[in-house]
């Protein structure tokens, strides 16, 4: 059986950070991988514009995503202006209903980024409406209900810790060992971002930083590279570890 796969992240670029290698061997198996996000990425330039640097970004985002075959959409979020409101969550309620998901992968709630705890929050609570018909979202996309809840689960947050640099950890791991240069190629169509997080963020190089963030993880599962994730099992969200299954072989337990 093959299930839709939604990644649904603040960013252009998180995805390819934090569920790489998970999303890569997914869609190697046959499952259908969607990558969305939350914003094209407006704010992510200090060269270009914001609806210039959109532009580029969310081209960025189809090329990434088509390294494994996987759809991209940007939700028209803007950065820095992600809210928990009503509006924010019909919108991204809309989102879900038109993708259609089996399994939604979003930011953890705690993160260093206003942007990705918001991102967590609204997506959490959208997937709480996409089955409530009378939760009306025609505003913004008029797609039926879904007829039951997707699976929940949080990605790791940057660097597996929380906004109070606290280690967060995962309830399971992926090992992403044979997918890590599938991993890095989609990052690398991430191209606009190279200069602007070396300036911004410090990052000597992204390429190299998300080596380093998915071996520390790796040192958790016992193999060289790996991805950390929790699934959300609050009243009524489904319980069933579906994510895991279908990690099948590259399951991993966090060591002690």
């Amino acid at each position: 059986m093959t299930y839709r796969i939604l990644s649904l992240h603040a960013h252009p670029d998180d995805a390819e950070f934090l569920l790489g290698g998970t999303l890569a061997l997914l869609a190697a198996r046959g499952h259908a991988v969607i990558i969305a996000s939350m914003t094209a990425g407006d704010c992510g330039s200090d060269i270009h514009p914001p609806a210039e640097i959109s532009r580029i970004r969310r081209e960025e985002g189809a090329r990434a995503a088509a390294v494994i075959g996987a759809e991209y959409h940007s939700l028209g979020f803007s950065d820095l202006a992600i809210f928990v409101d009503d509006a924010s969550r019909r919108r991204v309620t809309a989102a879900l209903r038109r993708l259609r998901p089996d399994i939604v992968i979003t930011a953890s709630p705690s993160d260093y980024h206003c942007d990705h705890e918001a991102t967590s929050r609204l997506v959490t609570d959208a997937i709480f409406g996409s089955s409530a018909p009378n939760y009306l979202t025609s505003d913004f996309d008029a797609a039926p209900a879904l007829p039951a809840l997707p699976h929940l689960y949080y990605a790791d947050p940057a660097e597996g810790l929380d906004r109070d640099g606290k280690v967060v950890l995962p309830d399971f791991l992926v090992d992403a060992t044979a997918q890590i240069e599938t991993k890095k190629r989609m990052l690398a169509e991430h191209d606009s971002q190279r200069a602007w997080l070396q300036r911004q963020h410090g990052m000597d190089n992204f390429l190299e930083t998300l080596d380093e963030w998915c071996a520390s993880r790796g040192k958790l599962a016992g193999v060289p590279y790996a991805e950390g994730f929790r699934q959300y099992t609050g009243h009524p969200y489904p319980r069933t570890p579906l994510l895991q299954e279908l990690a099948g072989p590259e399951l991993r337990q966090p060591k002690a």
